[in-house]
Parts: structure tokens; C-alpha cells; sequence
């Protein structure tokens, strides 16, 4: 069956919806598709899941530390079934009210299903063809698998997999030290599973600064994760119950054995069965749809949004694709992806907020700026709750006092952040905050304090 729409809409991650609901309401005409879950990753695999098991990690750790604050707990036992759970009835109402919202909008059609374009303006799902002059793909992205010797031969987890897990590995083995790793590797440690992380590359995070790897390390570390780093060859083997990964490091070559493996070596877009060859769609080699500032794609009437873009990768980055394109189809408000300040946390304890440039890309770009460090060890917030890891740091640019970025590593790190980062949008002095009175005792109360301290970066 063919039909005719004002829009289409392919995916409901955290831009489709809010789109789909605001076209229609303006009196447009839409058509929403979805082949899987309503709600996209946040919903049904990332934020809300993921950041409802590091709570109760979190939970479980206090509780075992509950002696130093001068409370008597006895034993602490982590029941798994009880931790997924409770995961699943705080993701369940967010998933179940996505779609829920969509069919109680008028003037939404939705359809299950794969989609794929025959033509610019033409996609088929199921047996309908349906057609619009505007259509706006937000498909997502998936873990990655990447190419190990044996990986296809062993039983693997990744990040959506994990969200069915109502037991606990004996030994987790993480190939892949970055967010998503280290998140669910620090995680499962305070659950109570001994913990593996095989990094290839020679730092945690690379994309962040060496400092700020080098100190996320301690933290694993001290918590009694076991860090592998230059785990050029990994190879993965099954023994009898255990899985035997093969690590070829030049200090210590000796292989890691566990009982489950947690592929997390990134995230590649839903978009090589789109068809997007049919609808003459470019991407980059990766499968990102290629945008320009307005998310639009090289094809008139057709954008882009999300995850499959490659312009962030977060759920914050993909709500804001959708305010820049409802700002410029509905609102007459010119908004453009070059006026956001890149900006997002790492949810390990303590986390990581960080807004701007690194320090890496300030010293690239040549400029003359300006540092300024905290270590948390200073800050009486931390102290408070006995978590002294971490440090702040914010970078400056000499001529015009603008903040170019910060990285907060530490106690409420991914909340504190967001006091930079406001001054930053506003294009405002440093000095601004560097004069402000903040409340005592807090962590931003030691955001002035850093700022009044700033050195020329060497």
C-alpha cells in the first residue's frame, strides 16, 4: 500500500519522537518507524539501565566501606536477580511510555518494521510504500565486533546483551577500555566479580587527556581491577568452562583466564541496510550519515539526526540535533550544530564531567592559554565521603578570558561540570565565576578557587 506523508521518521531514539510530536501538533502529517524498541539506547540499553546498575554497584560499595563512617552492617550479599529487577522496573515505564506518547499524538502513523528507501523521498517498510518531502533518519548505532581470533567460536556479552544478566560472572574478562568498559567493569568489581579490562591501545580513554586516563587506572586499580594495557593481539579460546584470552603484552604475555567475556570496542550506525545508496545519501566510510550544520544531508529534504551522524553519540547530542532541526523547520530560530559546546561525563565513581576542549587539542590549536588545577584531595566535600580520588582542571584562553574547557574527575564531577559549561554558552569572562560566592562545603565552592589560580600553559 502506498500513502502519502508531510514527514517521515525512521527510528525513535531521543530525536524521532520529540520531532514526530512536534510536527504533529503543528498539523503535519507524520509517519514514525520502528523495526525494534521503542526509545532507542537510552531507554533500552544505555542511560537509564546502565546508570540504574552503577547506582546499585554503588550501593554495594558503600555498604562494604559502611565500617569507616562508623556503621556496622554485617556480611553485604549482592542478590543479581533483584539488581535486574529493579533495572527493569525503572526502565520498563520510560520504554513503554515512548511509544505510548506516539499513539496517543493524532496525525502519527506508526509502522514496524525495517526501512528502506527506494528513492530520495521513498521508503518501503513491510509491505507499504510510503512518501514525504521531508524525511529524518534516526536510526542509532550498535556495539561494534571486532575482528578477534576465536571471539566467534566463545559465548560473548556486550552492552545490550548485559542488560539480561541476573547473575554474577566469577571473572568478567572487558575487552575495551573506554567508556562503556570501564563503566561496566567497575560495576560488575563492586558486585562482587573479579574484573579483567584488555585495552589494545597503551592508555584507558585515549581520546582524553593523559592525566585524566592515568587517574582513572588508579581508581580501577584500587578497587582491585586488573588492568591490561597493549593488548595488541587478543585472542579468546574456550576451556572447559572458563575462556582463555590470550594477551600479548610486552611486560607480561601471560594469558587472562575468566568465565564470561564483555566485548565493548565501540559503536558503528544502523545504517548499512537502509539503502541509502538508493536515495543517493552519503556517509563516511564508518556508515555516519554525512550533515551540515543544520543536520541536513546531501540530499534536499532529507536530515539526519542522532547517533547515525556522528556528531556526539550521546543521548544529550541527539535531543539538541532535534531542537536544531525543530528550531529551524517550526520556529523560525536559525539554530546551528556548530554552536554546541561538546560536552558529556564517564560514569565511573567518582565520574568524569567534561565540557570543551581538552588539553590535548588547546596545546594543537596553538593558542595562548591558561591552566588551572584542583586536586579533589583539597576539596572538604570529598573528604567528607572519604572519595579523594580525582582533580579539576580548566583551560583558559589568554586574550579573550573565555573558557575553551574544563574536566572535573571526581565527587558529583558530571554535576559540578555544568557551572563551566553554562559560562562557556554564554561566552562569558572566566571571571565571572572566578568572583562568584559559592556555597560552602561543596565541590563547585573550589571552581573559584582553581580559576583564581591559573598559570600560563607551559
Amino acid at each position: 500500500m502506498s500513502k502519502t506523508y508531510d514527514a517521515i521518521i525512521i527510528g525513535t531514539g531521543q530525536s524521532g519522537p520529540f520531532l514526530a510530536i512536534r510536527m504533529a501538533k503543528a498539523g503535519r502529517r507524520v509517519a514514525i518507524i520502528e523495526r525494534g524498541l521503542f526509545g532507542g539506547t537510552c531507554v533500552n540499553t544505555g542511560c537509564i539501565p546502565t546508570k540504574t546498575l552503577v547506582a546499585s554497584a554503588r550501593v554495594a560499595y558503600v555498604a562494604r566501606r559502611a565500617a569507616e563512617f562508623g556503621v556496622n552492617t554485617g556480611p553485604i550479599m549482592v542478590d543479581m536477580k533483584r539488581v535486574k529487577a529493579r533495572k527493569d522496573e525503572i526502565q520498563r515505564p520510560s520504554q513503554a511510555g515512548a511509544e505510548q506518547r506516539l499513539r496517543d499524538q493524532p496525525n502519527i502513523d506508526i509502522y514496524r518494521g525495517q526501512a528502506h528507501f527506494e528513492g530520495p523521498h521513498t521508503v518501503a517498510v513491510s509491505d507499504d510504500r510510503l512518501t514525504a518531502e521531508q524525511i529524518f533518519i534516526n536510526v542509532g548505532g550498535r556495539a561494534i565486533v571486532p575482528p578477534i581470533r576465536g571471539l566467534d567460536q566463545i559465548p560473548y556479552l556486550d552492552n545490550s546483551s548485559m542488560m539480561h544478566v541476573d547473575f554474577l560472572p566469577e571473572h568478567l574478562i572487558v575487552v575495551g577500555g573506554s567508556y562503556i568498559g570501564l563503566e561496566f567493569g567497575q560495576m560488575y568489581r563492586r558486585f562482587g566479580s573479579k574484573v579483567t579490562i584488555l585495552q589494545r591501545e597503551s592508555r584507558l580513554i585515549p581520546r582524553e587527556d593523559e592525566d585524566i586516563s592515568d587517574e582513572i587506572k588508579n581508581i580501577m586499580k584500587r578497587e582491585g581491577i586488573t588492568v591490561r594495557l597493549n593488548a595488541t593481539c587478543i585472542t579468546l579460546d574456550k576451556r572447559g568452562d572458563q575462556i582463555v584470552a590470550g594477551v600479548d603484552c610486552s611486560r607480561d604475555p601471560s594469558p587472562v583466564i575468566g568465565s564470561h567475556v564483555l566485548v565493548a570496542t565501540g559503536r558503528r550506525p544502523n545504517t548499512d541496510d537502509l539503502g541509502l545508496e538508493n536515495a543517493g545519501i552519503a556517509h563516511d566510510e564508518h556508515g555516519y550519515i554525512t550533515v551540515d550544520d543544520q543536520l541536513r544531508t546531501n540530499v534536499p529534504g532529507v536530515w539526519a539526526v542522532g547517533d547515525c551522524n556522528g556528531q556526539g553519540g550521546f543521548t544529550h547530542t541527539s535531543y539538541n540535533d532535534f531542537e536544531i532541526v525543530a528550531g529551524n523547520l517550526l520556529d523560525n530560530d536559525p539554530r546551528r550544530l556548530s554552536d554546541r559546546i561538546h560536552a558529556y561525563a564517564l560514569y565511573v565513581d567518582p565520574p568524569l564531567g567534561r565540557a570543551g576542549m581538552t588539553e590535548t587539542e588547546v596545546r594543537k590549536s596553538g593558542r595562548k592559554a591558561l591552566i588551572g588545577r584542583y586536586a579533589m584531595a583539597n576539596v572538604g566535600r570529598a573528604h567528607e565521603r572519604s572519595e579523594t580520588q580525582g582533580f579539576m582542571k580548566v583551560l583558559v584562553d589568554a586574550d579573550t578570558k573565555q573558557i575553551l574547557g574544563a574536566a572535573i574527575l571526581g565527587v558529583e564531577g558530571d554535576e559540578v561540570i555544568h557551572s563551566l559549561l553554562d559560562i562557556m554558552y554564554a561566552k562569558a569572562p572566566y571571571t565571572v565565576i572566578s568572583r562568584a560566592m559559592h556555597i560552602h562545603p561543596t565541590v563547585s565552592e573550589l571552581v573559584p578557587t582553581m580559576l583564581q589560580d591559573l598559570k600560563p600553559l607551559p
